[in-house]
């Protein structure tokens, strides 16, 4: 398959395009600063592509069979939270740039905040949510903003007719670590171990997008995987 891959240079971008490559697909890799190629393109097709741009995105996923959103709204904790409103920016660039190539399936890595702890209430939505983000997260309470914004975006996808998956991993925050390839696959409820911890690698995301991409399961529709 031809796959296109948003934020490329981020933690979960790079393990995207790096799983996808491990697997014979073609892989264009988006990134807004040239910067930030690699030395060794190796078999990637770098290009700069700014994912709020409509017609330079319109024009840049043409041919593609899939498009993957990893992008970042920042580059640290900071930035990400001054930028929160990028989020849904992207969804409604990346929707109607899709609708010139209406067969193109676009896969979004999310957030996890808009998952379920009991049908009908959202992590986001439960008492002391954003008073806990120091703690259980590590960043500041004013991260709810990044949260609620990757909320806005679900919920601009789930409006669309295009053919959307959305991913959000059953973990506040995804770090580097070993690829498995076992874990768990949900719907809208978080997947929480019995210690009442939820994780997922960075590694075993890429690996669920592209298992995703091969093989859609989840089209017009929202799901999770975590340990």
């Amino acid at each position: 398959m031809r796959i296109g891959v948003f934020g490329a240079t981020g933690v979960i971008g790079s393990r995207i395009v790096a799983e996808a490559v491990g697997r014979g697909h073609h892989v264009t890799a988006f990134t807004r600063d040239g910067s930030r190629f690699p030395a060794e393109a190796g078999e990637v097709a770098w290009r700069v592509a700014d994912v709020l741009d409509v017609p330079g995105v319109t024009t840049a996923i043409a041919g593609l069979d899939v498009i993957v959103n990893a992008l970042n709204a920042g580059r640290d904790i900071a930035e990400t939270i001054a930028n929160a409103h990028v989020l849904p920016a992207a969804a409604r660039s990346l929707l109607q740039a899709l609708e010139s190539h209406p067969a193109a399936r676009l896969i979004v890595v999310g957030g996890a905040g808009s998952l379920e702890v009991r049908p009908g209430l959202q992590v986001v939505d439960t008492e002391g949510f954003a008073e806990g983000l120091p703690e259980h997260l590590g960043v500041p309470e004013e991260y709810v903003k990044v949260v609620l914004a990757h909320r806005e975006a679900l919920g601009l996808y789930r409006l669309s007719n295009r053919n959307w998956t959305y991913l959000s991993p059953s973990a506040g925050r995804v770090e580097p670590g070993g690829r498995t390839g076992r874990f768990r696959v949900g719907g809208d409820q978080v997947l929480v171990r019995e210690d009442g911890t939820s994780d997922i690698s960075a590694e075993d995301l890429a690996v669920a997008v592209l298992d995703e991409a091969e093989l859609p399961r989840h089209v017009q529709r929202r799901f999770t995987v975590g340990y």
